[in-house]
Parts: C-alpha cells; structure tokens; sequence
C-alpha cells in the first residue's frame, strides 16, 4: 500500500504548474481544483510544498481577479485567505446591482452560489459585502435544494449544515472522498490515492488507540474516581480533529493523555468534590509539590498521575534541552484549577454571575489556551519561548477559540447542565443580564461565537512571526466544538450517538478500494 500511494503521489506532483509559462485562465482554474481536492481530501499534508507554490502562482496571477465567474472568483478568495493571504473582499463588487445588492442572475449558478456561500465563511468584522453574500447564498442554496439531484444535494445539503471552514479536516475528507468519487469529471489517481491514504492512515490512528487503551488502563484513574467520565477514545477522537496527519502521531500521543486528564480535573471541581476539598487540591497544584499532598486520596491519586504524566513529558524533552516547555504546560493546569474553583465557588453560594464576569472565569475553564499550550509543548520544533510568551499575553485568536467554545458549549448543554446542581451557564447569565428570554438569549451568544470567528479569520491573515502551523491550533480547536456540540447536546458527555457514528467514521469502517 505505502509503494503504490508513492507511486501516485509522484503522479499528482505532475499535476502541478512547474513554470509560469502558459499560465493562461483555464490552467489557473485547473491549478485551483487540483489545490481544493488535495485539501478536502486530506492529501494536502503530502504536497505543502506544492501547493504553496501553487497558491503564490494563483495568487500573482491577475486573470482570475478579473473574472467574471462566480466560482471562479470566490474559490480564488477562499484558497488564497485560508493560506493566510489578505484578499479584499470587494473583488465581489462586481457581482452586486445598482443598489448593493447581489444580482438576481446567480441565483441560477448554483456552483457560483455554493463556493460564495463557503467563502463568506472567511469573513473579518470590516467585510460586510460577505455577511451580504452569506444571507443570499442561504437564502437561494435553500430555495433550490429540492430540485437539486444527487450528489450536487446532498453537497449543499452538508455545507448548510456545517460550512467548509468550520469541519475539521479529517472528517471533512471521509465525506469529501464520497461526493468526489460520484462527480463527474473526477481523477482517479487522486481517488485512488484518497482511498488508500486513508485506510494507511486509518490503520496508524486505530495503533494510536490500542497504545493509549493500554496507558489509560495502566493509569487506572477510572476505578480510582468512579465518579469521572471515562473518555479516552473521545478524548483522542477530539485531539484527531486538530493534528490527523501521521507525522504528528506523537502529538497525538501526548495530547489525550493532556486532555483525559484536563477532564477528569473537571469532573472533580463540576461533579464531586467539596469547595474544601476543591480549595485544598487548588493549593496543592499551585504549590506542585507530590511531596506536600494533604489532600483526601482520589485527589491524591489524580495529581499523581497528573504530575507523573508531565514528568514523562519533561523526560521527553530533556535530550533536545526542551524541558522548559512543560512548566508552561503546569502553569496552565494551575490557572484552570483557579477558574474551576471559581465556579465551584459561585455554584455552592447559588450565585449568578455577571455575563462578563462569567466569561472572566469561563474562558480559562475552557482549556482553550491548556490545549493550545499543549500543542505548542508537542510542537517543540517550531515553538519557542517567545511564542509561549505571546500564548501567555492572551492573544486575540486565542480568546476568540476559547469564547466559541464556552459559548457553543453551554448553547448546546445548559439545560442538562441546570436539571443538575451546577455553575450557571454563560446562557443563564446573559439572560439574567438583558432580561432576554431563553431562546433570545442563546440566538445572541450565537451571534457573539460568529463574531468570535471573523476576529480569527481577521487574525490569520494579519503579519506575525507566530509560524501558521501553531497559529492554525485555536481555529481546529474551535472547529472541534462546532462538531462535538452540533446536535444540540454535549457531545463529549452524551457520546453514544452522533459523536459514537463520528468515531466509527473514522476509525472503524474501512473505504472500498
């Protein structure tokens, strides 16, 4: 299997413009196609050099910018800013009548509509033509759906659902492979190498699991603190969604052990422990001293683990003189313990918050800046103290991640979240705060988390010496959560459905060759 995907992988290389000669329209627009099957395939990790010179040819090239294609104009948008370039969005200009609004023409090119409709998605708060465009495209998308056939339905269907630039990239080429395989038009080489690439990878992620099953059992924190929820393969499944390639396995690796663990500490501060006992484990981790652990014996048995996990890590990272990263890493864990105590504290007094007080707290107890710590930790190659330093500072792109979690997470869980005892949600808070009704209220932090990704997509494209391979962390981490929370429900905590289907997607069922 691995010979014969070289093999193809050589032909695709082929594929690619190796000079500007004769680099006409019509090669431009094929080059493009090539670039966006390869990256929702999930083949893009095998020609980052390629497409990277591709995407400067495209970029340079002044023939597509005066197009006068739908598709054309708004696939070159989505490709060049998703590579972190700063295109204007007033390129769609001409695409709107005497009044600002988009012609009534388009509605009839529904592949124009379609990648219109996947480009407003990379908006910043300044592009108001794309929060234009998004309405339109909807609006006709939705109009049309019915008389639309197979595949091209079920395609429009699905970015309805879920737009391009929220889905996490490995799931996004299980069910990319499908449509591509039924589009006319298609190229098997690339076909056959999706299919082969994926059960290769597939096969490297299932070893992945088996290795940590035995780690997780091993560690037996479950038995110990009967109490926690027992998510190791959704853990992992969560890592997935942000590094899938196989050259990060060890990323992987050491990041659902991060993240296990992270849960278990929030099942401690949300489900059981007593404030004095929470206060108690607080002080401990501030100190991080195993030898000072005059606490009750599941948390003792849980800050073990803790502290011999970070240890391995530190082990790790001793030969190549990285072991200073991990005393990020702890001081992250020392800040989540304060914020859960926090809530901890606000939920034992039946006290609601202020919604900006809440997310003072609720955006630290949400892990984004842990995980995104711990990534960068795994990372070690590219990371530096300086990027630590800017992770430390609090970073617009970070906090954007961490409100869409917060905010996605308790739209999705807050009524389970209060038929039990536990801290009032940002919902519950915001509603207390502008005296909206529920429905108003979770419409409203809907629109805050939209808000969130524009300052995302603003960032991404903005000059920084942060390399865009650690940049890219906080928006996986927040297409995760648009996953795991799509149904309405925690997916992580609820996950014998959808996120159980999502799983065997993905690590169970095999792609016919």
């Amino acid at each position: 299997m691995q010979q014969r995907v070289e093999m193809l992988k050589e032909e695709v290389r082929t594929m690619f413009s190796m000079s500007s000669t004769a680099y006409d329209g019509r090669r431009v627009q094929e080059e493009m196609n090539l670039v966006d099957d390869l990256q929702r395939l999930g083949l893009a990790y095998h020609f980052e050099k390629e497409i990277s010179e591709a995407l400067a040819r495209i970029h340079g090239s002044q023939m597509m910018v005066v197009s006068d294609d739908l598709h054309t104009t708004a696939l070159r948008f989505r490709l060049l800013r998703r590579q972190g370039y700063d295109i204007p969005s007033d390129e769609f200009n001409k695409f709107m009548d005497v009044h600002g609004h988009f012609r009534g023409s388009l509605s009839s090119d529904i592949h124009g509509l379609l990648s219109l409709y996947e480009a407003s998605y990379l908006g910043t708060q300044e592009d108001g033509i794309l929060e234009e465009a998004m309405s339109f495209c909807r609006r006709e998308l939705e109009h049309m759906l019915d008389r639309l056939q197979p595949p091209l339905a079920a395609e429009v269907l699905r970015a309805l659902n879920m737009p391009l630039v929220r889905r996490i990239k490995r799931l996004e080429a299980r069910e990319y492979l499908s449509f591509y395989e039924a589009t006319e038009g298609r190229n098997d080489v690339i076909l056959e190498l999706a299919k082969l690439d994926f059960n290769r990878v597939q096969s490297l992620h299932q070893e992945e699991i088996k290795n940590l099953t035995r780690w997780w059992k091993e560690l037996g924190l479950i038995k110990k603190l009967s109490f926690a929820r027992d998510r190791l393969v959704e853990g992992y499944f969560w890592i997935l969604g942000v590094c899938c390639e196989p050259h990060l396995a060890h990323v992987r690796m050491m990041m659902t052990k991060v993240a296990c663990l992270v849960s278990i500490l929030d099942d401690i501060y949300d489900s059981y422990g007593t404030l004095e006992e929470l206060q108690l484990l607080t002080d401990v981790m501030q100190r991080w001293d195993i030898g000072e652990l005059e606490v009750p014996e599941y948390m003792k048995a849980y800050f073990v683990a803790l502290s011999n996990t970070l240890k391995e890590f530190e082990d790790k990272l001793l030969e190549e003189q990285k072991s200073y990263c991990v005393q990020y890493l702890k001081e992250e864990f020392k800040a989540i313990a304060k914020a859960y105590l926090k809530e901890a504290e606000w939920c034992n007094e039946g006290h609601t918050p202020t919604f900006q007080d809440h997310l003072h707290v609720s955006l630290v107890s949400s892990g984004t800046s842990l995980l995104t710590c711990g990534f960068f930790l795994c990372m070690r190659d590219i990371a530096t103290p300086d990027t630590f330093d800017w992770l430390a500072s609090n970073p617009k792109i970070v906090e954007a991640s961490a409100m869409i979690t917060r905010l996605i997470g308790d739209i999705a869980s807050h009524e389970f979240e209060e038929n039990r005892q536990h801290v009032a949600s940002t919902v519950r808070c915001y509603m207390k705060d502008f005296n909206d009704p529920e429905e108003m209220a979770c419409q409203k932090l809907r629109g805050i988390a939209d808000t969130a990704w524009k300052v995302m997509n603003e960032e991404w494209i903005q000059p920084t010496q942060i390399p865009m391979q650690l940049l890219a962390i906080p928006f996986e981490l927040a297409r995760v959560i648009e996953i795991y929370y799509k149904s309405s429900s925690d997916g992580y905590t609820h996950s014998s459905s959808t996120t159980k289907d999502l799983i065997s997607l993905l690590l169970v069922q095999r792609i016919s060759l």
